[in-house]
């Protein structure tokens, strides 16, 4: 999911592509968008996903930027 390379697939992982879909919105709406990441793909199932999105993500956002990953278990 965050490392594709290591299957042999030429794709970002699930925090660079939620990250770049960030990055293509209107710069007055990214700061609500950072705070409000809510996966809900299969995958993201897995124990801790929440917490690892949201470290990987806080390492491409800026600094100052707030991440909020929302991860209920009924997603």
């Amino acid at each position: 999911l965050f490392q594709p390379s290591m299957i042999g697939m030429e794709a970002a992982g699930i925090h660079e592509t939620t990250y770049n879909s960030i990055m293509k919105c209107d710069v007055d709406i990214r700061k609500d968008l950072y705070g409000n990441i809510v996966p809900f793909w299969r995958t993201t199932m897995f124990p801790g996903i929440a917490d690892r999105m949201s470290k990987e993500i806080s390492a491409l956002a800026p600094s100052s930027m707030k991440i909020k990953v929302v991860a209920p278990p009924e997603r």
